[in-house]
C-alpha cells in the first residue's frame, strides 16, 4: 500500500491462522463462509471471546477490499448476536490492532469480539490457552442459542 508505514508481524513459520482454516492444526471455527471465518479463540481475553477474520490472508485492515470490509463487519456484528443470545453479557467489547506498534500479534488481520468479564472490561494481560475442547464447548453453547 502506498505510504503505509504499518509493520505487520513477521511469519517465521507461516500464517497460524490460514493454517487453522486449511484444518493443518487444530482449532474451533464457529463459522465460515467464502469471505469471513469466526473462531473461538483459546486465549479467552472475554467470556466468550471470538476472532472474526478474512478468509484470504490479508496483513492489515489497510489491504482488505470493500467486500472483504463490509463482509468481515457483517460477521461481527453477528458475532456479537450469538454472544448476547448466548451469554447474556452486560457488554460487548470490539477490537483490531494493525502493525507490532499497536499490538497485532499474527500476520492476519483479524477482530476480536468478547463478552465482558466479571465486573467489567476485558483481560489484555497474560492469560492462560484453553484446550481446543474447551473452545468447542463454547461453540456448542453459542449455536444452540440460534
Amino acid at each position: 500500500m502506498i505510504g503505509s508505514s504499518i509493520e505487520p508481524p513477521a511469519e517465521e513459520r507461516g500464517c497460524a491462522f490460514c493454517a487453522y482454516l486449511r484444518g493443518e492444526r487444530p482449532y474451533t471455527i464457529l463459522k465460515r463462509n467464502g469471505e469471513t471465518a469466526t473462531f473461538v479463540t483459546r486465549e479467552q481475553r472475554g467470556h466468550p471471546h471470538l476472532l472474526v477474520l478474512p478468509v484470504r490472508h490479508v496483513p492489515t485492515i489497510l489491504e482488505m477490499t470493500d467486500a472483504e470490509a463490509a463482509a468481515v463487519a457483517i460477521a461481527v456484528r453477528d458475532a456479537a448476536i450469538l454472544i448476547n443470545d448466548a451469554y447474556s453479557k452486560p457488554g460487548i467489547a470490539i477490537w483490531q490492532n494493525n502493525g507490532v506498534p499497536a499490538g497485532q500479534a499474527i500476520n492476519h488481520v483479524h477482530f476480536h469480539v468478547a463478552g465482558t468479564l466479571e465486573g467489567g472490561g476485558t483481560e489484555f494481560g497474560p492469560v492462560t490457552e484453553i484446550s481446543v475442547e474447551q473452545t468447542d464447548a463454547i461453540a456448542k453453547r453459542l449455536v444452540a442459542e440460534r
